[in-house]
């Protein structure tokens, strides 16, 4: 039977999915479609979800790919590539954001030393809300480097902005290049400065086109892409296609050595005087988790727009309690 393996060493590609909610059950489907992985594990703290889950996608095998599809537990991370970790809870009527991430850092506390302690040559993908928070606590409960542990960060949103930019510019959302940066999550930032379409940068490209671009209408699609998780929640109770795909092209890059840029969530070092937390940046992505980070020319406003993303999140991190965070 045929398998994807690394074209390096000749391991099979092996992935494991810890939190089988709609996220993480999504994701594992995704992946399989996709054919990139030899052999997908799901691990739920509902250990009859995680079999649930397992039955009803070998049953889509036979359509698909060969890929081997099990419930495990976190012994059956050791020899993963990648291990996505999206467990977590919900926000409760009434509850406060800290009291969210207090809760779920104290979940990533029963997790991530058990993961790290079956897979500490893997790639951990964090990518439960808030993104940013739980990676920096991810980072110290796993001791492992920070290349190899970073969240899915921004992809989504700049998905989002990229899309709600071809709706306005007429083009194929794959030909704008385009990058949402900082947190995921209110503070994030738009780099319209070096946003283009075929290199052409925006008031060119609109100018040539006879396109409009006012700054209401800038304005109007940030919203739109900032706001664009609340929408969808409020008509549907949660968003799990665009992030499940999003966290599959991560693993297609990691799997396939790829070094692609992604706006992934990763702990940033002396970037516009910013040190000590996790945040979105575009990054190379390869087999070896994260090459490099790339240092934009940010236009002073979309600097000092992640300093203040930074700051938000610093102060997060700085309000949590306990041995899951500094």
């Amino acid at each position: 039977m045929a398998r994807e393996t690394d074209y390096h060493t000749g391991r099979p590609n092996k992935v494991a999915v810890v939190g089988t909610g709609m996220v993480g059950s999504t994701f594992a489907y995704t992946l399989l479609l996709s054919g990139i992985a030899s052999e997908i594990v799901l691990i739920d703290a509902n250990r009859e979800r995680a079999e649930g889950e397992a039955m009803d996608l070998n049953h889509a095998v036979p359509f698909a790919h060969p890929t081997k599809i099990c419930a495990g537990d976190y012994s059956d991370c050791q020899g993963a590539a990648i291990t996505v970790i999206s467990a977590g809870v919900g926000q409760r009527p009434g509850e406060s954001r800290l009291e969210l991430v207090r809760r779920n850092a104290a979940i990533f506390g029963q997790i991530v030393p058990k993961v790290a302690e079956a897979n500490p040559e893997g790639i951990i993908v964090v990518a439960t809300n808030p993104v940013d928070v739980l990676t920096y606590v991810t980072q110290d409960l796993a001791g492992m480097p920070p290349s190899r542990v970073f969240g899915s960060g921004t992809i989504l949103d700049t998905a989002r902005f990229r899309y709600m930019l071809s709706e306005h510019l007429g083009v194929d959302p794959r030909s704008v290049h385009a990058y949402i940066i900082g947190e995921h999550g209110d503070s994030e930032v738009p780099v319209w400065s070096l946003a283009n379409v075929a290199g052409m940068r925006l008031p060119t490209f609109c100018a040539e086109n006879g396109i409009a671009l006012t700054a209401d209408t800038m304005e109007r699609i940030f919203h739109q892409t900032r706001d664009a998780a609340q929408e969808i929640i409020t008509r549907k109770g949660a968003t799990y296609y665009a992030v499940a795909a999003g966290l599959m092209r991560i693993a297609e890059a990691i799997l396939r050595d790829q070094n692609t840029v992604l706006s992934i969530s990763s702990l940033i070092t002396d970037y516009y005087g910013i040190d000590d937390v996790c945040l979105s940046l575009p990054t190379v992505v390869s087999r070896r988790g994260i090459e490099r980070v790339l240092r934009l020319e940010l236009s002073p406003l979309e600097a000092r727009g992640v300093r203040k993303s930074a700051d938000v999140l610093r102060q997060t991190i700085e309000s949590l309690k306990g041995p899951a965070a500094r």
